[in-house]
């Protein structure tokens, strides 16, 4: 008989009989299943999570999205063009999410509604982003007449979503009368944000080095204000001296077709300093272009953009999604890596433009 203190330490007792994995009650929920009739009627009330689910189906690349956010577009478009939009940028680490945070906070406290198209920058190597904008708007993301959007920025140009003009259709379909687009950065590419809103402020930092280098001329030559943020604590004289710079600089700019004068003003939008005087310059510059016509030829030209963006965007899409297309593309790839023919002449192949 064997000895059971010298038992094996290998043998496993029987222990507890353990649980279900899953509780048996649960019944897995799914989303359901919206027609355009039901996408349209819910962005028209208001529903800010079919407003969600609309911007997601339009950023999708499903060909099937694709043609049902076309109609959701197209029925919602008659009800757009009633907002002021903003475009704000800057080089980052200027302040734009703590600036759209409480400038959004003062206009949403006199009535306004407002939506906010956040870009995020995508990673080129996990193509993913972090979309931590709403973190970062604590306040105005749970603000009633708020609404905070961020979207991946992909491979657009200019750090502006695929699919930001769509957004802001949508957006003012839902009754928001105030659209906020924030870019990921500052550089040439950002006419992409000038030719999709009315007002284009240009957010910048003092003491950062020499003020007059510090930003490409084409990026001050599209914007219709200059804000120098962070004017707070020490460095407000530094703010002050360089909107004087800047103030100096633009003087040597040709003339706005609009006959504006970009104006420069300072602020600090962790202190709450000086922003109704932002507000006032936006609605000056809205008053006077008005006044000579240019803000709706400016309206105009945003649909044409819309116009040919869309076909951009449907030739390039049916061109990938061809079956042949694709063959072709992985018959030539070992080609133009072995050098058996150069990219250009494969292009032209492909294209048909030989």
């Amino acid at each position: 008989m064997a000895n059971p203190y010298y038992e094996s330490a290998l043998t496993e007792r029987a222990g507890v009989e353990q649980p279900m994995q899953v509780n048996p009650n649960f019944r897995r929920c799914r989303k359901q299943e919206l027609t355009v009739d039901d996408f349209v009627k819910g962005i028209l009330a208001g529903n800010r999570t079919i407003l969600s689910r609309a911007i997601t189906m339009i950023e999708s690349e499903n060909p099937s999205h694709i043609a049902m956010a076309q109609s959701i577009i197209e029925r919602c478009l008659p009800h757009s063009g009633e907002s002021l939009r903003i475009g704000i940028t800057g080089v980052p680490g200027v302040g734009k999410s703590t600036f759209i945070e409480s400038f959004g906070g003062m206009l949403t406290s006199q009535g306004h509604k407002l939506a906010v198209l956040a870009i995020d920058p995508s990673s080129e190597r996990t193509k993913g982003s972090i979309l931590g904008d709403k973190t970062r708007m604590e306040t105005l993301s749970v603000d009633p007449n708020a609404f905070i959007r961020p979207s991946p920025s992909g491979s657009a140009l200019g750090g502006v979503a695929r699919k930001t003009r769509e957004s802001i259709i949508l957006c003012e379909a839902a009754g928001f009368d105030t659209i906020i687009v924030e870019t990921v950065g500052v550089g040439q590419s950002e006419t992409v944000v000038k030719s999709m809103v009315d007002f284009f402020l240009l957010l910048m930092l003092a003491g950062a080095g020499d003020e007059l280098q510090g930003i490409k001329r084409g990026i001050m030559e599209m914007a219709d204000a200059l804000v120098i943020n962070k004017a707070d604590g020490d460095n407000f004289l530094k703010a002050k001296s360089a909107a004087s710079q800047y103030r100096a600089a633009l003087k040597l700019f040709p003339k706005n077709d609009n006959g504006w004068d970009v104006p420069v003003e300072v602020c600090s939008a962790l202190e709450n300093f000086a922003l109704d005087k932002v507000w006032h310059i936006i609605n000056d510059f809205v008053n006077q272009t008005r006044a000579n016509g240019s803000f709706e030829s400016n309206r105009n030209k945003q649909l044409v953009n819309i116009f040919y963006h869309w076909i951009d965007f449907t030739l390039q899409n049916r061109f990938y999604n061809n079956p042949d297309t694709q063959k072709e593309i992985e018959r030539l790839l070992p080609q133009i890596r072995s050098k058996q023919i150069s990219p250009y002449m494969a292009a032209a192949k492909l294209t048909g433009c030989q």
